[in-house]
């Protein structure tokens, strides 16, 4: 009777994780990461003009505004982002003056198509020199 209720002991044995489903998944995904981070950084592509020199890359950069070329095929006119952010033009300059607030010395880029109108540049640049706290407005451009 006894060895009926005698149970056999046996070395259990620890459950074990195994680490590379969860390693091939932390590798897929930093791959698409770094794959698709220089897209959305990307996202507005403005041809700038060339120039000698480019703006300084270690400066602050305060406020960027980014005019595209028209968009013939839809009849679209230029397309303007303030640091990213689509902004029509009539909201423009107002847009910069919330941004600025009551701060003073900010430094504008402004980062337009080599095929945009020199005159719709000129009339922002025109528009931006209003705006109190503005201490600079430059046009960037790329190094030849």
């Amino acid at each position: 009777m006894r060895s009926i209720y005698r149970r056999r002991r046996t070395a259990m044995s620890a459950p074990e994780i195994t680490l590379t489903p969860l390693i091939d998944t932390a590798l897929t995904l930093l791959i698409i990461f770094m794959v698709t981070t220089p897209m959305i950084h990307n996202a507005i592509k403005v041809n700038l003009p060339r120039g000698r020199v480019k703006e300084d890359a270690g400066a602050s950069q305060d406020l960027c505004v980014y005019i595209e070329k028209a968009d013939l095929a839809h009849n679209k006119g230029e397309q303007i982002y303030i640091n990213g952010v689509s902004v029509t033009y009539k909201t423009l300059i107002p847009e910069l003056r919330r941004l600025v607030g009551r701060e003073h010395g900010k430094m504008v880029y402004i980062k337009a198509d080599r095929d945009v109108k020199h005159g719709t540049v000129t009339e922002i640049v025109d528009q931006m020199k209003c705006i109190e706290g503005i201490a600079h407005v430059a046009l960037a451009t790329q190094r030849a």
